[in-house]
């Protein structure tokens, strides 16, 4: 199991034109490869009238799970091409579809691999990405006098606010990186003057903002 990996956040497309041809590149994160086929499914139902989806994916996050289409390109020109783009960006569990608009001019091999692999490039370098790294997650039970206190602190050290319940106290589950959490509760503990009780919860893959 990796300390941590590289992905990509919800979905990105982007379109390029080489040639009269339209290239358009849909990335999205994936986990396991049912998401990875599905999103594949719903690419080619979208652009049901284009020449060609091809794609590329690695869909878990040790790099066991990749697979990769032509789609009636001529063999090693699209999905190869693709699927090293991705490996040369370091990401994993996600899914590429480049949809191609043929435009009546043939690239040739060589403009084969260089748009296909340029279109995953370029669609990579404009997605959100996300570092997944193992976090904790803990309750924190704080009274009313020092919530707003609590959640400058936590927007402060870029903790995520899972949810927030307002009861006779205020409860917020939070995760924080595990390799910062020792130093996360003790300084919250300081900035609270101790009024803060503390639950452990449970520890998880969590995809913290880049």
């Amino acid at each position: 199991m990796p300390q941590s990996y590289k992905s990509v956040s919800g979905e990105c497309v982007t379109r390029k034109v080489i040639e009269k041809s339209k290239f358009i590149a849909t990335s999205r994160h994936v986990c396991g490869e049912e998401e990875a086929k599905a999103f594949i499914a719903e690419i080619k139902k979208t652009y049901y009238d284009a020449t060609h989806n091809c794609y590329a994916y690695i869909a878990d996050n040790l790099g066991n799970f990749l697979r990769f289409s032509d789609d009636g390109e001529p063999q090693g020109t699209a999905g190869m091409p693709m699927l090293e783009a991705i490996k040369n960006n370091d990401i994993y569990e996600i899914c590429v579809v480049v949809t191609r608009y043929f435009g009546g001019i043939k690239l040739g091999a060589g403009g084969l691999v260089r748009a296909y692999s340029g279109a995953v490039a370029e669609n990579l370098n404009a997605a959100k990405k996300v570092l997944y790294e193992t976090c904790a997650e803990s309750l924190y039970i704080i009274d009313y006098s020092n919530a707003d206190a609590a959640q400058r602190f936590f927007a402060e050290r870029g903790a995520h606010i899972i949810s927030s319940e307002y009861l006779n106290d205020v409860r917020f589950k939070v995760a924080v990186k595990k390799t910062e959490e020792i130093s996360f509760n003790l300084s919250l503990l300081n900035a609270l003057n101790g009024r803060v009780k503390i639950r452990k919860i449970r520890e998880y893959f969590f995809p913290f903002e880049i």
